[in-house]
């Protein structure tokens, strides 16, 4: 079996790394930075078939970070393994306020992003427009690990956005967890005199 594996090392099509036995190599897919727009509409564009799974959809009292950035009332979770070309790619958690998905269906969840369904939603009153994102390296979480077909632990990024209506008020908060192999991030920086750091870029302790 190991000579099995060691053939398929050769051609590129699995890997090894101490502790964490093999796996498959991905192709990672590049997702621009600098746009508003979704994970399935930048995949579609590179030619990759985009699918969504829904794994869980509840209503919950917000806490924490979702009741800093969205408030008191009751919340939307939905989580959702999102697929490229039928391979794990990221496990993808939304929340938006309860009022605003109280029409939706599992099946909506999987058809459509939230940005589709949100923009066809007679309780929207102003359009999405904008958003902020953070992405940060992190361990990958057991739980995620098992879904996305990686060890526990490797690396992984994980990128929160919040959405903003065309008031500046928060609509919409999501979490995504990307293993490190599966996709890359890609900006364009313009020069600035006096700097060469990254605008943006935050030290965290």
């Amino acid at each position: 079996m190991r000579k099995g594996l060691e053939l398929l090392r050769k051609e590129g099509i699995v890997e090894s790394r101490q502790g964490f036995g093999w796996y498959v190599v991905f192709k990672p897919v590049a997702q621009t930075l600098g746009r508003f727009a979704t994970i399935e509409d930048q995949l579609d564009e590179i030619g990759v078939i985009a699918r969504r799974k829904v794994l869980t959809s509840r209503r919950i009292n917000p806490t924490g970070r979702l009741l800093e950035v969205l408030g008191g009332e009751d919340l939307l979770e939905v989580a959702r393994l999102n697929l490229a070309d039928g391979v794990p790619f990221a496990r993808v958690t939304v929340w938006v306020p309860a009022f605003l998905g109280e029409s939706f269906s599992l099946r909506d969840f999987e058809e459509k992003s939230f940005y589709q369904l949100l923009s066809e939603s007679d309780y929207l009153k102003r359009p999405l427009t904008y958003a902020t994102q953070t992405i940060a390296a992190v361990a990958m979480p057991e739980g995620d690990a098992k879904l996305l077909g990686v060890p526990s632990g490797s690396p992984a990024l994980e990128c929160e956005r919040t959405t903003f209506d065309e008031g500046g008020f928060p609509v919409l908060y999501s979490e995504s967890i990307f293993p490190g192999n599966r996709t890359v991030f890609v900006t364009e920086l313009t020069s600035q005199v006096g700097s060469i750091a990254p605008s943006g870029l935050r030290l965290v302790d």
